[in-house]
């Protein structure tokens, strides 16, 4: 200042613009970073296109990737009641292994065990050899694409006019995300979130129909395809849900009656009258992606019109009454229908950035759920975390090192 021969007021405007345009650059620099980290979460790497067209392949050509899933000596056991049933929506091969080994792995009856995974039809083949040409002689895994189910023109409408919406409600997400010129806070990140392609998927959103994709079973365990089993679960099947349709977690590893960031005001929009006036903004959300159903229940109430008609209100809103997802509105169809289960059972929030995870919960959870953004499989995953992952994975196999899959 003094070599300048400046005064200490035109200094201190200096310094302060000089300081106001660092903090600008820093803040847009943040906000890119953020905006570029959910748009790589959007990706499916090339290790994983490489081994679904490998498999393809294998099914074309092999005989044995084409081979009856199950056996036919196992048939019987696809409706048994006295087997735990658990059910897989996913197109991702790699992910389906991972969830059906951890499963086994950490079992004391594996053979108890029989996984029913569907598909779409561009994954059906990969998916089936996988598990054909693997097989897993201690539970019996079946696979089904959902150009096999032949339902009646009702359901085909409700699927489609469901699927239909949540394209609208992403759609509405872009646009207005486009008008405000892509600016980001953070406030905003279930907007971000709201473009990934798993929120216009159709494996995503067919839970809601599982009474409809396994007429013949009562119960199941549902489990997402980013999970990783870390001890028996088989206790799970026989819980008592005390005349309740879901058995699920509330986020409440803080104590009795706390969901920190899982309240209901976290997920709707409290200030539109249709929400306000029929939901407590202080209730505390359950968990999706580790679910108890009794499909026998669920069949004799409306919850799955009552999800259709809370679909239809958004609408007509103009999608303001949630944040995007496949939460909110079921939170709406099973309100009254939930039974809580212990915290320990499942442990969600590992596909954030920066996850904050107490090392105990980490290694207590039953389940750990990598819900969020940065799944185990992507290279913006959490290091720390997703390791847990890729410990299921068996680096030997022939096309896991043909295409190169590293943890």
């Amino acid at each position: 200042m003094m070599s300048n021969r400046q005064d200490i007021k035109n200094f201190a405007f200096n310094t302060k613009a000089i300081i106001l345009k660092m903090e600008h650059i820093v803040q847009t620099a943040k906000r890119h970073e953020s905006i570029y980290w959910h748009l790589a979460s959007h990706g499916v790497p090339k290790c994983m296109h490489c081994l679904s067209l490998k498999l393809a392949e294998e099914y074309a050509i092999n005989a044995v990737a084409r081979s009856r899933l199950p056996p036919p000596e196992f048939v019987s056991r696809l409706t048994d009641p006295s087997f735990y049933h658990v059910v897989l929506l996913t197109d991702n091969v790699l992910a389906a292994s991972v969830v059906i080994s951890s499963t086994i792995n950490t079992s004391s009856n594996p053979e108890k065990w029989v996984f029913h995974v569907v598909t779409d039809k561009k994954t059906y083949t990969s998916m089936h050899a996988w598990f054909a040409v693997n097989t897993i002689d201690s539970a019996v895994v079946e696979v089904k694409g959902l150009h096999q189910y032949d339902w009646s023109h009702e359901i085909n409408v409700g699927v489609k006019e469901m699927l239909e919406i949540h394209h609208q409600i992403r759609n509405n997400i872009y646009r207005n995300l486009k008008e405000e010129g892509f600016e980001y806070e953070e406030e905003h990140d279930h907007k971000l979130e709201a473009l990934s392609p798993s929120c216009i998927s159709l494996l995503n959103h067919l839970r809601i129909y599982l009474p409809e994709l396994f007429p013949d079973l009562n119960k199941v365990v549902f489990l997402d395809d980013d999970i990783v089993v870390q001890r028996d679960i088989s206790s799970l099947w026989d819980l008592d849900l005390n005349e309740r349709v879901i058995g699920a977690v509330f986020d409440s590893w803080c104590g009795d009656d706390c969901c920190p960031g899982r309240k209901y005001i976290d997920y709707f929009n409290f200030s539109n009258p249709v929400i306000s006036s029929n939901l407590d903004y202080d209730s505390c959300g359950w968990l999706y992606g580790m679910n108890v159903f009794d499909l026998q229940r669920w069949r004799k109430t409306n919850i799955t019109a009552v999800y259709h008609q809370w679909l239809k209100l958004s609408l007509n809103s103009g999608f303001i009454l949630w944040h995007p997802g496949a939460l909110p509105p079921a939170l709406i169809a099973f309100e009254g229908y939930v039974h809580r289960i212990d915290p320990s059972w499942h442990l969600a929030g590992l596909g954030y950035q920066h996850p904050q995870v107490d090392k105990y919960m980490l290694e207590a959870a039953a389940v750990i759920h990598f819900s969020g953004p940065a799944k185990p499989w992507l290279e913006i995953g959490d290091p720390e975390v997703k390791g847990l992952w890729y410990r299921h994975i068996n680096f030997s196999n022939e096309y896991v090192t043909q295409c190169r899959v590293m943890g």
